[in-house]
């Protein structure tokens, strides 16, 4: 699905990645952790192609097409979707046009029935009140809310390649119980889901078939899911003298 080769980024003159190796299969589950600062959201944001951080060198390979120049509408165009860690609000628009309208730029045949369907659809699955999507987006939300109205987002329009950055945090335990749920039914053999998370509580739920660790901008560790464990009773000084 995805593969990222010596991938370099800086913003503002700082170089964040510095040499990011990554190769993502279709069919599986990923996790993304690290300490704070060591550029899990940048990685994220680079695949998106968030205009904000320039790469400097490496490649990003999507089906085996180089993507690293394209624009962040035509990589959500090729299926990658991204859950924000601190999702904006959006004055005047609801949900429900939001959705509508990159439902019919996605899906060029796409009919407003169809989207409408699938936004009450997805609705349901989340044990959300149709009135949530006639909210403006993110305006007035909790925490909570925000990553809701964000996966709310990624059940409608169904893309193949799912990042979620730190979709866990503001939610309780019945509301992350739900979205982990979804998460994994929406899983299937053609798609891959990457979670980027400090903590181990959405990992009770989702489990990953691969542990990522990234410190300092560069991936130091893979494992399986014990590896979870590992950091919950040692942290990260453990991999960092290592």
């Amino acid at each position: 699905m995805l593969q990222i080769q010596n991938l370099k980024s800086e913003i503002e003159g700082k170089e964040i990645l510095k040499g990011v190796n990554l190769h993502l299969e279709k069919g599986k589950i990923y996790a993304l952790m690290g300490p704070n600062g060591s550029g899990k959201s940048t990685l994220a944001n680079v695949i998106m192609g968030n205009s904000k951080y320039k790469v400097s060198f490496g490649k990003i390979i999507l089906d085996k097409k180089e993507i690293t120049k394209l624009s962040p509408d035509k990589r959500a165009k090729k299926g990658i979707f991204m859950s924000f860690q601190n999702p904006k609000e959006i004055q005047g628009v609801t949900i429900n046009n939001l959705i509508k309208r990159a439902y019919s730029e996605l899906n060029r045949k796409g009919s407003v029935f169809k989207a409408k369907e699938r936004i009450n659809n997805s609705l349901k699955k989340l044990h959300l009140d149709k009135s949530f999507s006639e909210r403006y987006v993110n305006e007035g939300f909790s925490g909570g809310e925000k990553k809701k109205s964000e996966i709310l987002q990624l059940l409608a329009l169904d893309p193949k390649l799912v990042i979620l950055d730190e979709t866990d945090s503001g939610l309780d335990i019945d509301a992350l119980r739900t979205v982990a749920t979804e998460v994994n039914k929406f899983l299937n053999k053609e798609k891959t889901i990457l979670i980027i998370s400090h903590y181990k509580r959405i990992f009770d739920f989702i489990k990953p078939d691969k542990v990522i660790i990234m410190i300092n901008g560069k991936i130091v560790l893979e494992g399986k899911g014990d590896l979870i464990d590992k950091l919950e009773e040692k942290g990260y000084s453990w991999i960092e003298k290592g």
